[in-house]
């Protein structure tokens, strides 16, 4: 499958102990600090781009500082953010940084509440401006707030009105900065409601900053926030006061988890990392429900507070295909289940030929379901063996028995990830030619021109690696036919929600629609889908429809399987293709759970995301498909 660039990761963990405590126990009063690095690292898969971290410490004097915070760019961000925080201590000397009293007062990121970031871009805006978290300062400690978040919204342009209407006027055109300056604009209001309550209580100078700190409520702040974004989002969140917050969006798009026991609360975007991080069972961990916060107050109390009204949940299933760590206990069996459940389509393509038949996958995120898939293969094979066996009644012989058990389902490893192309590589034909070696293969492992050769991923989006790479790899050991298997359904409609695939025309499925819709006579269909659209978006978005479902509705899987193999096998690969795809319901029956499957249906849990894929067909109207076909 071709990287695509997702979700991103956070981590948050609450001290509820005196650093002294975690000093006694663990024999480190950097407990917390450590922890974040390890929940960064375990989740490091899911940003390469940049990360970033924030501390707050609690209690500490006027003229000190009390909010922290570091960024970096690049694949080893983590590291070098974590590297400069221990160069602080690394220039103290070693009866300091065994004084509590002296680092709590004076060292940086010694503190109680820590939160990080990981971030993988889907906008295509670079630079660590663009790094999470996001800082907004202020001398009054309750009115400082640090955000990050595993988001993205669909009606930026909204909120955006919305706020230069207020008469703010926010310094980046993004959806992070811009809710950061509403929820700090939020923010401002409840420590204002609070200082008016402390005045009427007859309360003066630091009584009154106390109390504002102390009483503080962030569901206030989250629910006249939150109720104006569109969008898939887990946003976290710390206060200079102390107050840490996170909330998961109403659909529950986006996974957050949590634990909590009498010594830290701590949330990431998956819950192996809380597992192994925390040696903890999966039981342990809780998920953060659609539409709730979870906020630990100033004085530690942890509380859940449902924030939205939950919508109908729709829990990204692509997390659970890809983009998720394999060794989470369910998605491990579910992307099984994903691989098992193809057996039938694949027998089919192969004419029920097991003997003939090599199965292999391509690495590394397809490996588990390729196991399912070897475990629908032996369980069809077994029962072949039994019916044979049957069928022979009293004339099973030794040597039958020995001919019927000796057949067996063929698994190799034909596919090894061998090299990472350099992007400073940019002359096309170089480009090309080591994008084909971007996989190694194992030659000899299956009889040449006999042997068909099953290669399962976990999907297939652009078709590029297809094209440039896999089709051409697999053909060097010569197999009779190649199948090429998806555990994912078709992916037809761009996502909205943070995920790198916005546009309609980088889909090979989408791209394969059009060509069989010109080759028909049916475009048409293409010219009336472009008029829906176009009036689909005049209409008010809680009545919009998904008008880009017209383009499939005349056309089969299989038809689009056809075309696809036609446009991205190399001409010179003269070994039959064939592609499998996973069904609609064969994901979810798969994945029950997590309904989310808007990059197979168009069936987008919220306006925003129905709106923006209407105008996704617009531009591909108006800035591809017209130029290429100027007559229409």
């Amino acid at each position: 499958m071709e990287t695509l660039k997702h979700e991103c990761g956070v981590a948050m963990i609450r001290l509820l102990k005196p650093l002294s405590y975690y000093q006694e126990k663990y024999g480190t009063w950097m407990y917390g600090l450590n922890k974040l690095y390890l929940m960064m690292e375990k989740q490091h898969n899911r940003g390469q781009e940049g990360a970033g971290m924030a501390c707050v410490k609690l209690n500490t004097q006027p003229g000190h500082d009390y909010m922290y915070r570091e960024r970096a760019e690049g694949s080893n961000a983590i590291a070098e953010i974590f590297s400069r925080v221990h160069e602080e201590f690394a220039h103290t000397d070693k009866e300091t940084l065994h004084n509590l009293e002296e680092v709590q007062e004076y060292l940086p990121f010694a503190g109680q509440l820590y939160m990080g970031h990981l971030r993988y871009s889907t906008t295509g805006k670079s630079g660590l401006t663009y790094v999470h978290p996001f800082l907004r300062r202020n001398n009054w400690r309750a009115k400082n707030l640090c955000l990050c978040g595993n988001f993205n919204m669909t009606n930026i342009d909204e909120i955006f009105t919305r706020l230069t209407n207020q008469g703010q006027a926010p310094r980046i055109y993004s959806d992070s900065y811009i809710m950061l300056e509403l929820m700090g604009h939020r923010l401002d209001r409840e420590v204002e409601r609070n200082f008016v309550n402390a005045q009427k209580l007859g309360l003066e100078g630091v009584d009154i900053t106390n109390y504002i700190e102390d009483h503080v409520n962030t569901a206030n702040v989250l629910e006249t926030t939150m109720s104006d974004f569109d969008g898939g989002y887990v946003v976290c969140g710390l206060t200079g006061s102390g107050e840490m917050f996170s909330m998961r969006d109403p659909w529950g798009i986006r996974p957050a988890f949590y634990y909590k026991n009498e010594e830290i609360v701590v949330i990431a975007s998956e819950r192996p990392v809380l597992q192994t991080t925390f040696g903890i069972e999966c039981d342990d961990i809780l998920e953060l429900e659609p539409g709730c916060a979870l906020r630990v107050k100033r004085n530690g109390e942890c509380i859940i507070d449902r924030i939205l009204a939950s919508k109908a949940k729709y829990s990204c299933s692509f997390e659970r295909i890809y983009f998720s760590r394999g060794s989470d206990r369910d998605i491990y069996q579910e992307r099984k289940k994903l691989g098992e459940q193809l057996t039938d389509a694949i027998l089919k393509v192969v004419d029920y030929d097991t003997e003939h038949t090599v199965l292999s996958y391509v690495p590394n995120t397809a490996e588990v379901a390729y196991y399912g898939m070897v475990d629908g293969f032996n369980n069809y094979v077994r029962q072949q063996q039994i019916q044979q066996i049957e069928a022979l009644g009293n004339k099973l012989t030794t040597e039958t028995l020995e001919h019927i058990l000796k057949s067996s389902t063929r698994a190799e490893k034909v596919a090894w990830k061998d090299i990472k192309l350099r992007t400073f590589i940019a002359e096309g034909n170089s480009r090309n030619d080591l994008a084909s070696h971007v996989y190694d293969i194992t030659y000899d492992c299956i009889t040449p021109f006999v042997d068909n050769l099953v290669i399962i991923d976990d999907s297939i989006v652009r078709g590029t690696t297809l094209q440039k790479s896999i089709i051409r790899m697999v053909d060097r050991v010569h197999p009779k036919k190649i199948v090429i298997v998806s555990s994912a359904p078709q992916i037809r409609y761009p996502d909205y929600y943070g995920i790198d695939m916005p546009s309609l025309e980088e889909f090979c499925v989408f791209r394969a629609a059009i060509e069989l819709l010109k080759e028909r006579n049916l475009i048409d269909i293409i010219h009336d889908t472009y008029q829906r659209c176009q009036e689909e978006l005049l209409k008010d978005k809680a009545e919009m429809e998904n008008a880009v479902r017209l383009i499939y509705m005349p056309l089969s899987v299989e038809d689009i399987n056809a075309k696809i193999v036609e446009m991205l096998k190399p001409q010179d690969v003269q070994t039959p293709v064939e592609l499998v795809f996973q069904s609609i319901e064969g994901l979810h029956h798969a994945i029950p759970n997590h309904l989310g499957d808007w990059y197979f249906t168009g069936n987008y849990p919220t306006f925003g995301g129905t709106k923006l894929c209407n105008q996704a067909f617009v531009n591909y109207y108006e800035n591809k498909f017209i130029k290429s076909h100027p007559e229409n």
